[in-house]
């Protein structure tokens, strides 16, 4: 975010400002073309490295995060005391704090709290010795983000902090409607300039400084948690903490102790108390994505939340009193939902205090110009590539097609093609196959040949030749399509089958069933060629 604002009731006029600034000189309404003569806009310059503050009397633990760290971009800076720490922390403003509880100068609460004076936005991580800890508990009421237990579980300590950081960029990095002239820029960007993306914008500076519920709708691979990240960043929380909960992405058994936290012995696993996340947000703002995927008993818990802002955790008989923005967005037809039983008609009412409706690509053909230049310059500058233009027959397939799984799928297509490209054109020929028309798809063999899984050399060689900074997060999702698509076949697409030997709820397979682009019908298929969060293809009706 840019500074503090002057007023809430700014809000709207700063995304309005942005949207009614005059056109250059020369630029009229209509998108600039996009060939070869046309150089496409400049990438933004990459986001600087992520420091995270470890502060720690013992050297164990501080090598130990650097070990974890040192093949990543993650700067690591380390402290022995909480002087240290405080000073380290004025001087070099971390994106991450890790903190010992038990400090030979301070006790760790007071430090947190000073740490918390020195920027709110910063999210602590609190490292204890015990398993139960009342000042680690006592900090994530205050507002730590969560705490690791000694001894360091790397998995976990890289997981965890790896979160902290993505939540640190969701309240840090601002989210702004992009200008007409492009340029680099550290934000993330709302880009569109149709009708129908000023529509989207205009509600998001009507709503944000309201202290009310708002429903971000719309396809996978719209945008949807940008504007919530833009509604957060304008509203009078913007100071607060933005925490985000997948609801489709956590088993459903867990999903009620994640938002509401539990006592310690409540359930099975139960070892310690934890503090949910509306308990931990309080005075900011908590989105919940798919809401459409909650339990009906998790349904009735969030009803009573927003009806009168207190809860009690699982297990649990004292009631929490929180103050927290609720922002919630699903690609489900709700009312449909609602009228088959499935959503509680009260809650629904109740989270549809404010609808932002944001429309498919194939709504906004006007942008796919705009999104083309912004995106060919982002993943130039990424991937290193000097692709200035894009060729007439290029465009004119990629404004052809229908874009099912929307800017998200145009994103993933626009980078397949410049790992593709061989000089400083996008030509047609480096465009997937299923937009140039041809529509590939892989026949089943019986043994799993073609399976993607073998691709996996082939890719960790490219991107190493490319100088990828992702590539494990790049070889985890080839292995993913592999795994859901081997298990698919073996229930013949039934879904909930899957899910169950999968170990994840049903909504979170078919998230990752539309984002892998696995096709489920009679037999099930990958098209590989599919990299962005498209639509299901079905060649018959999948079994539930």
């Amino acid at each position: 975010m840019r500074g503090t604002r002057a007023s809430t009731a700014a809000a709207g006029e700063a995304i309005a400002e942005v949207i009614s600034k005059p056109k250059p000189d020369g630029m009229d309404g209509d998108s600039p073309p996009i060939t070869a003569a046309s150089p496409s806009v400049a990438a933004p310059a990459p986001a600087a490295a992520s420091t995270v503050l470890v502060v720690d009397d013992d050297a164990s633990v501080q090598h130990i995060v650097r070990r974890i760290f040192s093949e990543t971009s993650v700067k690591i800076v380390t402290a022995g005391s909480a002087a240290e720490g405080l000073r380290i922390a004025r001087e070099s403003r971390p994106d991450v704090v890790v903190l010992d509880i038990m400090l030979p100068d301070q006790s760790g609460l007071e430090t947190f709290q000073k740490f918390r004076a020195l920027d709110a936005k910063a999210p602590v991580i609190f490292i204890t010795a015990g398993g139960t800890s009342d000042t680690a508990i006592e900090a994530m009421k205050l507002g730590a983000y969560d705490y690791l237990l000694k001894p360091l579980d790397t998995a976990q300590v890289r997981d965890l902090i790896g979160r902290a950081i993505e939540i640190r960029r969701f309240m840090h990095v601002p989210v702004e409607v992009a200008k007409v002239t492009g340029g680099a820029s550290d934000s993330d960007l709302l880009v569109g300039r149709s009708p129908a993306m000023q529509s989207v914008y205009k509600a998001v500076g009507r709503v944000a400084p309201q202290n009310v519920t708002v429903l971000v709708r719309g396809e996978s691979g719209t945008g949807k948690e940008l504007v919530a990240r833009a509604i957060y960043q304008h509203s009078p929380r913007a100071n607060g903490p933005f925490l985000a909960v997948n609801c489709a992405a956590i088993p459903e058994s867990l999903l009620e102790s994640e938002l509401f936290g539990h006592e310690k012995g409540s359930f099975t696993g139960a070892d310690s108390k934890r503090i949910g996340k509306f308990e931990q947000c309080t005075g900011g703002t908590l989105f919940l994505d798919e809401v459409g995927d909650m339990t009906p008993l998790v349904q009735s818990k969030v009803l009573r939340l927003l009806q009168e802002q207190r809860f009690e955790r699982v297990g649990g008989n004292e009631t929490i009193k929180t103050d927290v923005r609720i922002i919630t967005a699903t690609n489900c037809d709700l009312e449909k939902m609602v009228a088959d039983g499935e959503f509680r008609s009260d809650l629904y009412y109740r989270l549809n205090g404010f609808s932002i409706r944001i429309p498919p690509l194939r709504e906004r053909a006007d942008d796919i110009l705009v999104l083309i230049q912004h995106f060919l310059g982002r993943f130039g500058r990424q991937l290193g590539k000097d692709v200035q233009g894009v060729s007439p027959e290029a465009v004119e397939l990629l404004l052809r097609y229908s874009w099912p799984g929307n800017v998200r799928e145009l994103q993933s297509v626009l980078k397949q093609a410049i790992l593709q490209a061989t000089g400083s054109v996008l030509i047609a020929e480096f465009l997937p196959d299923e937009v140039r028309g041809g529509g590939r798809k892989l026949a089943p063999s019986q043994n799993g040949d073609d399976l993607p899984f073998a691709d996996l050399e082939g890719l960790i060689e490219q991107r190493l030749q490319a100088g990828s900074e992702d590539l494990y997060a790049e070889s985890l999702l080839l292995m993913e399509k592999c795994l859901i698509t081997r298990v698919l076949r073996h229930t013949a697409g039934n879904q909930s089958q899957a899910a169950r030997i999968l170990g994840i709820t049903r909504g979170s397979l078919r998230n990752k069933v539309r984002a892998l682009g696995i096709l489920i019908g009679q037999t099930v298929t990958v098209d590989d060629e599919t990299g962005g969060d498209g639509e299901v293809a079905e060649t018959a009706a999948p079994v539930e």
